[in-house]
């Protein structure tokens, strides 16, 4: 079961032949705590989604979170054009970290797995920022910002997991759900 309404992750696992049975979005408080290092936020959160979603004995949850990081600010996800902006415009020129943390539960036992990439993202020009937010591609994304679509034109490099920085470590993903009895692909 996929405890995500993102689209892109149930595209990730498709692409590596894993079908959901069933997708239950979680419904949580993602609020940082006060002093909460990114790393064990995007943890937790994960962690936190796995294990709000209701599931039999027999079934294993997915869940996911990903969050932009500049310097030690979490950038999470724009709650409105002008915040968008806001994210895209201190991100412009820089580079920054994308975390993406998978979480895996089974019964009472849940398996987590946080990766880190970096991330560069050219100095964006005024009128590129316009017509990326007339696009809406920012909405409900971490940073503001879709590496898989029109801002991937922003992305010179990244030094990491693309899957990742797109919502799903899949490597991790698959290792994660392997060690929970889950079996998929040819072999």
């Amino acid at each position: 079961m996929l405890a995500s309404a993102s689209p892109r992750r149930k595209l990730l696992l498709e692409q590596v032949g894993i079908a959901p049975d069933a997708i239950r979005p979680a419904r949580i408080d993602e609020s940082p705590t006060a002093g909460e290092t990114p790393r064990n936020y995007c943890r937790r959160i994960a962690r936190a989604k796995a294990l709000s979603v209701r599931a039999a004995d027999d079934e294993i949850i997915l869940a996911a979170d990903t969050i932009v990081v500049a310097g030690r600010r979490i950038i999470g996800k724009p709650i409105d054009q002008e915040q968008a902006k806001y994210f895209l415009q201190l991100l412009s020129g820089r580079r920054h970290v994308v975390m993406t943390a998978v979480a895996v539960r089974r019964r009472n036992r849940i398996r987590d797995r946080l990766v880190s990439s970096k991330v560069k993202m050219k100095r964006l020009r005024d009128d590129e920022i316009a017509d990326y937010l007339a696009s809406e591609e920012w909405r409900g994304k971490a940073g503001a910002y879709a590496i898989q679509g029109k801002a991937g034109a922003f992305v010179p490099w990244i030094n990491g997991s693309i899957t990742a920085v797109v919502g799903l470590p899949l490597t991790e993903t698959a290792a994660l759900l392997r060690s929970e009895g889950y079996e998929f692909g040819s072999r």
